[in-house]
């Protein structure tokens, strides 16, 4: 517990009088091995506690008993935001020795998060994927989409990025955004649609016009779950022109990626068109796009699927957003235990396995 107090250390108890009665890093601790174990919100914690209170009772006080679902939703809903994501960062900095690789930067809406009576919109929260670690590097919550693109700048700022590859949607492809990444010594590959609209036109008719330079790498080939994807990469770094018309920061190359997707009832094309920092073959290029797509596959849909992110309902207060950083937490511890199973295999394991779970709290 010495040790596990410590990753909390800076952030304060909002608690006052009365609803002090328990210790804050017991309640922390509880919580974290209720998500750990497939719990989610403040009900499911007070539930956790006594049913596991002999396993619990073997390294915490519990000085006035297993604490209620309103000890835990008043300490979530109070909790500060931004000390909580600082305790995230410490949190981070002991699980990953550096950033290496590519960095996914991509939102997610907790669907269940809105609360209708104060009109308060859903919880948009915006993380940043080590692609390469399979960790939740950092997160930042903004209270709607329309809010990301000055959300991301925020994030970018709590990331070193020397040497890492930026990867984002077409939304956060603005030149605030490329410039930040380059000033932090990153690259990116900033994925472009219409919202730069002649950019896009330019880059779209040069790359598809079969006179450009440009190197086009040997089809890679994906099947899997009843379908087959071809994609075809191709690069240029014969941009000087597009320069002198856009000024883009720190343009190195212009890439796209054309898919075709196949299953047993159709076939799809799509061509997605990128900007790029870093003059990549068209065989890097062709995976950091497609490394991209793990924020999506390794996260998003792990926190609905596996985690029934989307279920919970969670919505006063600060709650949403700390009980956000607390099942990044648990998706990063499982991802540190080298134990080979699925993350749903881990959960189910942790809530039946005492031993497991005190061998997942361990690696704090």
């Amino acid at each position: 517990m010495e040790e596990f107090a410590a990753c909390w250390e800076g952030l304060e108890d909002p608690r006052t009088g009365n609803a002090g009665l328990h210790e804050l890093h017991e309640l922390l601790m509880i919580a974290l091995c209720t998500v750990l174990s497939g719990g989610q919100g403040a009900v499911d914690m007070a539930l956790f506690a006594k049913s596991k209170e002999p396993f619990l009772r073997g390294f915490l006080k519990l000085k006035n008993g297993p604490p209620s679902h309103d000890t835990f939703s008043r300490l979530f809903r109070l909790l500060d935001p931004a000390q909580f994501g600082t305790v995230f960062q410490r949190f981070m900095a002991a699980f990953s020795k550096g950033i290496e690789g590519v960095v996914a930067i991509d939102g997610k809406v907790l669907r269940r998060s809105f609360d209708r009576a104060s009109g308060k919109s859903p919880l948009h929260m915006v993380s940043a994927w080590g692609c390469e670690q399979r960790l939740v590097l950092a997160q930042i919550a903004t209270d709607a989409k329309s809010n990301e693109i000055t959300a991301v700048p925020k994030l970018l700022k709590m990331l070193s990025l020397k040497g890492a590859i930026v990867t984002t949607d077409a939304l956060n492809c603005q030149r605030d955004i490329a410039q930040q990444i380059k000033d932090q010594g990153g690259d990116y590959v900033l994925a472009l649609k219409g919202n730069q609209g002649t950019l896009h036109d330019d880059v779209r008719r040069f790359l598809d016009d079969p006179q450009s330079k440009a190197v086009t790498a040997k089809p890679a080939l994906d099947a899997d779950h009843g379908r087959i994807e071809t994609r075809t990469a191709t690069v240029s770094t014969d941009i000087d022109w597009l320069q002198e018309d856009h000024q883009w920061p720190g343009l190195i190359a212009v890439g796209k990626v054309a898919r075709i997707r196949q299953t047993t009832n159709k076939t799809t094309t799509e061509t997605a068109y990128y900007l790029l920092s870093a003059p990549l073959s068209p065989e890097r290029f062709n995976e950091v796009v497609r490394s991209h797509w793990g924020v999506e596959n390794r996260l998003h849909w792990r926190l609905d699927v596996v985690m029934n992110e989307d279920q919970d309902r969670s919505r006063l207060g600060n709650g949403p957003n700390n009980l956000a950083v607390l099942r990044h937490m648990a998706i990063n511890v499982m991802q540190k235990d080298p134990t080979k199973s699925s993350l749903r295999g881990k959960i189910k394991r942790a809530a039946w396995d005492d031993t497991y779970l005190a061998q997942l709290l361990a690696l704090f």
